[in-house]
C-alpha cells in the first residue's frame, strides 16, 4: 500500500530547470517533507521527481509544492502546461489493506460487514484500522487477506449484527 496526495490543479513551470508545481489541499500537506518522491503525469507521459520545495503559505485552500523533475520531459512539454501530480507520502511492504470505508478513519476500530459462506450473508466484524491513503486504510486486526467486506455506507443496518444478501 502506498499513501499518496493527489494534486487538483498543477503545472509545468519552467522546463529548463525541470521544475513542476502542485497545488495540494491545506489537509494533505501536512504529510508532504521535502525529498519525497513524485510522479508527474504531463498526458504525453509520466516523469519521476522529488519534492523540493513546499510552500509556506495557503491560497485557496490549497498549498504549493514544487517538484524537481528527474527525467527528461516528454516532447510537447513547455512552461505552464497543465499537469497531475502524486506524491508518494511513504510506501508499505507486506501490509493487508481494503479500499477506503465510508466512515473509516486512520487509527480507529470500525465496525464492517463482512461477507461469509457463499456471500449470500454479511457479519459485523470490529476491524482495527492503522494508516491509511487517499483510497485505502491499513488493516491491523480482525480481517485476513481474501476476506471481503462492504465498504458502502451501512449505517441504515447499525442495529444488526448480521445481514442477508440477495
Amino acid at each position: 500500500m502506498a499513501g499518496r496526495v493527489a494534486s487538483r490543479s498543477s503545472r509545468v513551470a519552467d522546463p529548463k530547470r525541470l521544475k513542476a508545481e502542485i497545488k495540494i489541499a491545506e489537509t494533505q500537506a501536512k504529510d508532504v517533507a521535502i525529498g519525497q518522491k513524485a510522479a508527474i503525469d504531463t498526458r504525453n507521459g509520466v516523469v519521476k521527481g522529488h519534492i523540493s520545495r513546499i510552500d509556506p503559505s495557503v491560497l485557496n485552500g490549497t498549498v504549493t509544492v514544487d517538484v524537481a523533475i528527474e527525467d527528461a520531459l516528454p516532447q510537447g512539454a513547455r512552461p505552464d502546461l497543465s499537469v497531475d501530480g502524486t506524491i508518494e507520502l511513504e510506501n508499505l511492504k507486506d501490509v493487508l489493506y481494503v479500499g477506503r470505508p465510508v466512515r473509516g478513519q486512520p487509527d480507529s476500530t470500525i465496525g464492517l460487514f463482512k461477507l461469509v459462506d457463499d456471500g449470500s450473508e454479511a457479519v459485523r466484524v470490529n476491524v482495527k484500522l492503522g494508516r491509511s491513503s487517499i483510497n485505502a486504510v491499513e488493516i491491523l486486526e480482525a480481517l485476513r487477506a481474501g476476506d471481503k467486506v462492504i465498504l458502502s455506507d451501512m449505517s441504515a443496518w447499525d442495529a444488526f449484527d448480521r445481514i442477508r444478501l440477495r
